[in-house]
């Protein structure tokens, strides 16, 4: 059951690098992450409860700020479990004339 835990953190660990390095992600990983997060409490690898403080330590360590942080302790009200909050950031806009 450990390795699900690994394999959970590294794909959250490889989805905040590339939303903090203002690269897409695909829905597709997304999905996939929630599943596995999903699964790991069906099979008692982790409750929600642990895998959210790890899922926060894991954007910590990663971007150096947790989803509390950023969204407000009440997150998880907006994005019930196992629903990942991530959303690309603002592109910057570059005006195309002088006007």
């Amino acid at each position: 059951m450990d390795n699900l835990l690994e394999e959970l953190q590294q794909r959250w660990q490889q989805l905040f690098t590339a939303l903090a390095r203002g690269e897409d992600v695909a829905p597709s990983a997304r999905l996939r992450a929630e599943g596995m997060m999903e699964a790991a409490v069906l099979v008692g690898a982790a409750d929600p409860v642990a895998l959210d403080a790890l899922l926060e330590a894991t954007s910590q360590a990663t971007r150096g700020s947790s989803l509390a942080d950023e969204l407000g302790a009440d997150w998880r009200s907006f994005y019930p479990f196992p629903q990942l909050p991530l959303y690309m950031g603002r592109a910057p806009v570059v005006p195309s004339t002088s006007d």
